[in-house]
């Protein structure tokens, strides 16, 4: 068998870095060749030579000249921005693009990646969420596999193994309720930063883990499930399970409902990915149903949660209304994580710019460019948020 070579988007963050955990578990499977991180330049050159890349990019180039001094004595390629960035991810050097960067800046690397034919371990939700409908027609034109990193849809992909298309009745995503499911409604305009960040099961960054808060996070699900499994809207349904152990389930025609268990632990979902069709010879982490002898399902609070129908809302206008959400989105949870705003002002802010916002039925990636760009300003005027 011969080694993949994988280019890391994202290789610092939390994906990244259990990734890389992967990678050192398989080291006849796998040779990381790229690795691209935005701000931590230390942790990356640290990377970049225990992994003996061949190429690092850093997206804020404020950092571009500490990186190459630190690799000053290396062959290692340095470069800076987000055209370094997409240049990895289209670059003849990798088999495999892992992409794990945050945000709207996934889009371009992903879409480019797929046009040079590669495989896509897909961890950016944003990717879909704002282009869902480009990215998978590119993807089936050039033959690319793109396999989900989100334990969710890792956990519907599981489930699907083996199954019949037309006996698929819903997929069922499962939402833990993130940090604040028992903070009561009429608290949530008192909720800090801190307060949110505390997510009771998993371990993630801080954007992810305020839109998990928010049940955003849930909602960009929904929408990616509708472009990987190209199944109605309608039937992907969202429910609370606070234990975090069923990832997602599949309900058939039949009656029958498959669900996939295991830890929060994302490197399952990751090594899925990575090795499919086959699976990791042991788990990082054992699991015992025994430990778990009760387990709930509620329904979710839609008032609490308006975000979720938002998403519902975009998911059905279809065209750039994605695309604003998210870009507004992006700016009121760094607004709230800096305390310049509430957290009820993150699904104003999203309300604020779709009610505002121009809309294109059949955008292209250019037209996502320019509704990416008006739904920021639109948020941080109804933020008052400084330029």
């Amino acid at each position: 068998m011969s080694i993949e070579r994988l280019s890391i988007l994202g290789s610092t963050g939390s994906i990244g870095v259990q990734t890389l955990d992967i990678v050192r578990r398989y080291p006849q499977r796998f040779k990381v060749t790229s690795l691209v991180a935005h701000s931590r330049w230390e942790e990356l050159a640290k990377q970049a030579r225990e992994f003996e890349v061949e190429s690092v990019v850093i997206g804020d180039e404020r950092h571009y000249e500490a990186l190459r001094n630190a690799l000053a004595d290396t062959n290692i390629e340095v470069m800076a921005g987000s055209e370094a960035i997409n240049h990895v991810a289209r670059s003849y050097r990798s088999d495999t693009v892992v992409n794990a960067l945050v945000g709207y800046a996934g889009l371009h690397p992903t879409y480019l990646a797929i046009e040079s034919g590669k495989r896509i371990a897909l961890a950016n939700k944003e990717t879909l969420v704002v282009g869902g409908d480009i990215i998978m027609s590119a993807a089936r034109h050039k033959g690319v596999d793109i396999m989900p990193i989100d334990s969710e849809h890792s956990a519907i992909m599981q489930c699907l193994e083996g199954e019949q298309r037309k006996a698929i009745r819903n997929l069922i995503i499962t939402c833990s309720g993130g940090a604040l499911r028992n903070t009561p409604r009429e608290e949530l305009e008192s909720v800090t930063p801190e307060m949110a960040l505390k997510h009771p099961q998993w371990s993630m960054g801080a954007k992810i883990t305020i839109d998990s808060a928010t049940l955003v996070n849930k909602g960009f699900e929904v929408i990616e499930a509708r472009w990987l499994f190209d199944i109605e809207p309608e039937r992907i349904k969202v429910v609370v399970h606070p234990q975090s152990i069923v990832h997602s389930m599949v309900e058939f025609t039949d009656g029958a409902v498959k669900a996939q268990l295991g830890t929060a632990d994302m490197h399952t979902p990751i090594s899925y990915a990575l090795l499919y069709p086959e699976r990791a010879e042991e788990a990082m982490e054992q699991f015992s149903i025994l430990n778990y002898p009760t387990l709930t399902f509620l329904d979710v609070d839609r008032e609490k949660y308006p975000a979720l129908d938002i998403a519902y809302e975009v998911l059905h206008r279809g065209g750039t209304a994605p695309c604003t959400m998210n870009g507004a989105n992006e700016v009121a949870v760094a607004a709230f994580l800096a305390h310049k705003c509430k957290y009820t002002d993150i699904v104003g802010a999203i309300r604020y710019a779709l009610d505002n916002a121009s809309f294109e039925k059949s955008p292209t990636l250019s037209i996502y460019d320019d509704a990416n760009i008006e739904s920021r300003e639109l948020a941080r005027r109804h933020l008052k948020l400084d330029k």
